[in-house]
């Protein structure tokens, strides 16, 4: 994320709420190797119907492990985000580096095929400035990318998951850019969400709501009731931008979700030397990540 000189918060906007369906209370399974998080929801179809809606989200340890690996410049967190991909099983027939025209350094895209031609994109850029560290600003997003494959890959599915490692945000969105102006339009009627993630860990999960899909935005508040998971909007006007802009451009609905606050905006910790490990709050960091797993499991 860019110079952020204002950040107004706003409420959970219930009226989102209204257009999904009752929930049923949420089940925890346990396996032997894993937990499972199940959430049940009863499908608006008249019937009395439950849906499972499944995701296997990997340890804390794993979590946090993959944050730790925020060293070196930007080629060599390209290099480690497609080494934790292969890591977490996308195999190289799925596992790519895409060059970008204009960067030095690819996009890193790990495709998860679904059942259908319908398409879901997380995305999260992996570059950073030369102040500080970049763990808050993104390694934060980027690192998640692998663990989030795994929460959702053994588990069946109707979307296609591409998750995407953009390079060169911090230079104007270069690698996001590059990649929603290729799509064509087949490609765009068929995607049917960009979740995008920039700056977690600072403190609970915030939806930049001004600028995410409403619809997007009520299913993301929705999950985090069910699994009594904090969320708040809270808008980061004036911000420059950030890698979903350039799909919200395409017509492609797309959500931001960040953890920015007045409070640390105001601590200066992005683009400064403060942007280090020990910034992160890990509580709300794996709490994040435990509710995007379950989101874009949701969204399928």
């Amino acid at each position: 994320m860019g110079n952020v000189p204002a950040i107004s918060q706003e409420g959970y906007y219930s009226y989102l709420m209204n257009a999904f369906v009752l929930v049923l209370p949420i089940l925890i399974q346990r396996r032997k190797i894993f937990a499972v998080a199940a959430i049940v929801f009863l499908l608006p179809c008249g019937t009395g119907a439950a849906e499972v809606v499944r995701y296997v989200p990997v340890s804390r340890q794993v979590v946090e492990a993959r944050l730790r690996k925020y060293t070196g410049d930007n080629k060599q967190r390209e290099g480690t985000l497609k080494e934790m991909f292969t890591e977490a099983g996308c195999d190289d027939k799925h596992l790519s580096e895409d060059p970008v025209k204009g960067s030095k350094l690819p996009n890193v895209i790990c495709f998860l095929p679904g059942s259908s031609d319908k398409v879901i994109i997380v995305g999260a850029h992996f570059d950073r400035v030369t102040a500080g560290d970049g763990v808050v600003d993104n390694w934060s997003g980027a690192s998640l990318l692998p663990s989030l494959y795994e929460a959702v890959k053994l588990e069946s599915h109707r979307h296609t998951y591409i998750f995407i490692g953009f390079t060169d945000e911090e230079q104007g969105e270069i690698g996001s850019r590059f990649y929603a102006r290729q799509m064509t339009k087949e490609q765009v009627a068929a995607t049917e969400a960009m979740v995008n993630m920039d700056t977690l860990g600072l403190a609970t999960t915030k939806i930049w709501i001004s600028h995410s899909d409403k619809r997007l935005s009520g299913a993301l508040i929705y999950v985090a009731k069910q699994l009594h998971t904090p969320i708040t909007g809270v808008n980061v006007e004036q911000i420059g931008s950030t890698d979903s802009e350039q799909f919200g451009a395409r017509k492609i609905p797309s959500i931001t979700i960040h953890s920015l606050t007045q409070a640390t905006w105001n601590a200066h910790i992005l683009h400064t030397s403060k942007d280090r490990f020990s910034a992160i709050r890990l509580d709300d960091y794996y709490q994040t990540y435990r509710l995007i797993a379950a989101y874009i499991a949701f969204l399928d």
